[in-house]
């Protein structure tokens, strides 16, 4: 095995009334959360697929498939907590992690530290090796429209010696 590995991880969700809209684990006041399965926290499943790909184990669905009802309403801090044990297991830990977060609304500056600092929490990880940002798509596709959340991450692992 290679002493590093880099995963990537895509997820969106569609906006939805009635539910908590929750981001990296953090409830973030907003009018709708997010459609999904599970809590729908898009930026945790976005990381969970970027660590699950970088050790060649598939992605979140394969794992934690939406037609398993025990996942139902699942609280995605524990997925990514047991995606991250099976990298350990693989003989490797966090280097870093890097996420975007795209959507028009809500804005999630004030909310970005508390993020961190949850992803930091749940990976067992210094807060200096989690970077969150948010931005717009400039009102563009469907995230500009304001019907769903796009997140983008990317993981560096390196073998523990």
């Amino acid at each position: 095995m290679k002493a590093i590995r880099i995963g990537y991880g895509y997820d969106v969700h569609q906006f939805q009334e009635g539910r908590k809209l929750i981001l990296g684990g953090v409830e973030i006041p907003h009018s709708k959360g997010l459609l999904g399965h599970s809590d729908a926290d898009v930026l945790l499943h976005a990381i969970t697929d970027a660590l699950l790909g970088a050790v060649a184990l598939g992605d979140i669905g394969s794992h934690f498939p939406d037609t398993d009802e025990s996942y139902k309403n699942a609280d995605s801090r524990i997925l990514l907590k047991q995606s991250y044990d099976l990298v350990k297991e693989k003989g490797y830990e966090l280097g870093n992690l890097d996420a975007t977060v795209i959507t028009e609304q809500p804005k999630l500056r004030p909310y970005i530290d508390t993020i961190r600092n949850s992803i930091a929490k749940e990976l067992t990880c210094s807060l200096d090796e989690i970077s969150v940002k948010a931005t717009t798509s400039e009102k563009m596709g469907f995230a500009g429209r304001e019907e769903g959340v796009i997140a983008q991450a990317v993981v560096l692992l390196s073998k523990v010696e």
